[in-house]
């Protein structure tokens, strides 16, 4: 198995994977809020945008001065010059944040994916 990192995810707090996973073109983080707990600050990019998906819990997101609430199944971007923040609900709240530079995705799926004629998968049983 040399051509695959792979870094278990618990319920630490926060993982950001950039590292672990020697990512070049985007950050991912795996989030666990306790419940009632909140991100310490809000924040906002200047470059990047992000793309949260929540896991499981609920809670609140703060959007410029805007709240909605979210729970699992929940995707939402923000773009890089809104103000962001999050609190968890009385579950807590997991959720997976992806940032990567706003306009920067040239290709995606089928454009960059290439099917590899011929190669055939024998699974092991």
């Amino acid at each position: 198995m040399g051509k695959i990192r792979t870094v278990r995810v618990t319920d630490e707090q926060r993982i950001e994977l950039h590292d672990k996973l020697s990512l070049t073109g985007c950050e991912v983080s795996v989030n666990n809020l306790p419940a009632h707990a909140e991100v310490p600050f809000v924040h906002y990019h200047v470059q990047n945008e992000e793309v949260y998906i929540v896991l499981s819990g609920s809670g609140l997101a703060y959007l410029d001065g805007e709240y909605s609430e979210i729970s699992p199944g929940d995707c939402f971007k923000v773009e890089p010059a809104v103000h962001r923040s999050l609190k968890a609900g009385a579950q807590g709240l997991r959720y997976i944040c992806i940032q990567c530079k706003e306009k920067s995705l040239t290709q995606f799926t089928m454009g960059d994916g290439k099917i590899a004629e011929g190669e055939k998968v024998n699974w092991p049983s």
